[in-house]
């Protein structure tokens, strides 16, 4: 992989990263508020999409909202996400009863209230709930009109559209961005991997090995036991399950990128990264159902997970290495291209992603000093214990450099997209896997640039050869 070429590239997302970060945790906790009455109402709703629950109160929600009188409601417009609860009922031959929520920023929630005519919901319909389920998960301005009611003695906000949702054009690029990264750069990875980088396990087996089972094994459990000792296992439960997901991922290009800085062993990161790549298609949901199988009512979707993995991760590489096989002058001459189009699209996504989510940073009561504390921890507790077991097995510092960047950095784009398409199906009301990945990202270029300003006392290399000596 040809770092060097595009490492001038890479110095202006560390500047953004900083400045957003910094941003992102000096936004005061203004225009928040939600007393967790809402959360509690989805998590009940939710409750009854997988069993727990009468599923009639949805069938009687539904049918409630269609007889009130519209002409005495207000009229708002608020953005927000669409979130759908699925509910399948055995009694009734497996048919589906459903119930779809309009959740605003602050998390403030609403039923919305559905025709009767099933038609009106056709893609291809001409009323404002034409393709209601294909915007799920995306932000939206909506324009309703709102009634609060009661129904079996508890109060519900009722919504009605008076018009179309509308995507958030912040957000339609932001999903672009995510795609086009994830597929850039797995592809100009797989242009840069050949089978040398996979048979490295045979000549540096102790590096190889060591590192996957740092990224694998240890730091998972890592991310476990601070979740459960610093409480976000029991309160805040999807910050945990974001914790284990970014710490069930592979690792990534900045990795490679960071090594290449460290004057580390470039050929051990790149290998590392390409079998935590090839193994996270097992190891990531595998993991994921491991340690979150237990939290109540979390139902980890590992088909999606397989799948997103799968299709926006497996098949690239294999498409770039398909492209180096067959035109290898090619490919030397595209991964200069792809890898810089993989930096503007990080540094976009990771602006786009950040703004477009600041009111998620304001719920400083969930995301506040001991939430950023925690994820940077993770990623520097990573780094430091990479070189505590590399050092007890005898590995150089020229490889423990490699091994130490593995293990506390990783692909969080890929954990960010994973987070969103699995949000709606776990009931994640607040984005929380989302926003534990996302700070994770930010957080992992300044750690690793402390790491490096760390390597020259604590794992000295010769400068000769480029940088590229051993020494220990």
């Amino acid at each position: 992989m040809k770092i060097g070429d595009e490492h001038d590239c890479f110095r202006p997302v560390q500047w953004a990263l900083a400045f957003i970060m910094m941003m992102a945790i000096g936004l005061p906790a203004m225009g928040f508020a939600d007393d967790g009455a809402n959360e509690a109402l989805y998590r009940k709703f939710s409750g009854i999409g997988i069993g727990k629950g009468d599923s009639s109160l949805l069938d009687k929600l539904t049918h409630h909202s269609r007889n009130l009188d519209w002409n005495r409601a207000d009229q708002t417009e608020f953005v927000g996400n669409l979130r759908i609860i699925k509910c399948i009922n055995e009694k009734t031959a497996g048919s589906e009863t459903r119930i779809y929520l309009l959740r605003k920023l602050n998390g403030e929630l609403y039923i919305l209230s559905l025709p009767a005519d099933p038609s009106t919901l056709a893609e291809d319909g001409d009323s404002p709930y034409a393709g209601l389920d294909g915007i799920s998960g995306n932000k939206m301005v909506f324009k309703v009109k709102i009634m609060e009611t009661m129904v079996d003695g508890e109060a519900y906000k009722i919504a009605k559209f008076i018009s179309g949702p509308e995507q958030v054009r912040l957000d339609r690029i932001f999903k672009i961005c995510i795609v086009l990264m994830l597929f850039f750069v797995m592809v100009g990875m797989g242009m840069t991997l050949t089978f040398k980088e996979f048979a490295l396990v045979f000549i540096k087996p102790r590096g190889i090995i060591l590192g996957e089972i740092l990224q694998f094994g240890f730091m998972p459990f890592l991310a476990m036991c601070l979740g459960r000792l610093l409480g976000f296992h029991e309160q805040y439960p999807f910050i945990f399950v974001g914790m284990i997901l970014i710490t069930a991922i592979p690792g990534g290009v900045t990795s490679n990128l960071m090594t290449y800085y460290a004057k580390g062993d470039l050929a051990l990161s790149i290998s590392l990264t390409s079998f935590s790549t090839v193994m996270s298609i097992v190891l990531t949901p595998l993991l994921l159902a491991l340690y979150c199988a237990h939290i109540p009512e979390i139902v980890i979707p590992v088909k999606a997970v397989i799948q997103t993995i799968l299709i926006l991760v497996i098949i690239p590489l294999m498409v770039g290495m398909a492209i180096r096989g067959k035109w290898k002058s090619l490919a030397e001459k595209a991964t200069p291209f792809f890898s810089a189009l993989g930096i503007i699209s990080l540094l976009v996504l990771i602006i786009v992603g950040v703004l477009s989510n600041l009111h998620a940073f304001a719920d400083t009561a969930r995301y506040g000093f001991k939430f950023y504390t925690t994820i940077f921890s993770l990623t520097m507790l990573g780094m430091l214990f990479g070189i505590l077991f590399p050092k007890l097995f005898r590995i150089n510092n020229y490889q423990t450099r490699a091994i130490s960047l593995e293990t506390g950095l990783r692909n969080s784009t890929l954990a960010m997209t994973i987070a969103l398409l699995i949000q709606d199906a776990m009931g994640d009301f607040y984005s929380s896997m989302f926003v534990t990945s996302g700070v994770f990202g930010l957080g992992m270029y300044v750690a690793g640039a402390l790491a490096i300003f760390l390597y020259k006392p604590l794992l000295p290399v010769s400068e000769d050869k480029g940088g590229s000596g051993r020494s220990d």
